[in-house]
């Protein structure tokens, strides 16, 4: 861990669907617990360190990959 005791994280990109419009987030997710996880999916549900810093609309989830961040 960095000195600073804050996990590093890696980029996820979510697509959800909300009646016909399609919108992306991009959410930071601690590296070292993907491995821990055999799906994304599971990691975004139920990993306590993720679930504690965002609400998953899983109905309207679309897909989640691990990336990078959309350049702005």
């Amino acid at each position: 861990m960095p000195a600073d005791d804050r996990p590093i994280t890696t980029p996820v990109r979510l697509l959800f669907a909300d009646q016909g419009t399609f919108h992306s987030e991009t959410v930071q997710v601690p590296l070292d617990k993907l491995a821990q996880h055999e799906r994304l999916l599971d990691l975004l549900r139920e990993e306590p360190s993720v679930t504690r810093q965002m609400y998953l609309d899983l109905k309207r989830l679309v897909a989640a990959w691990v990336g990078e961040a959309e350049s702005e």
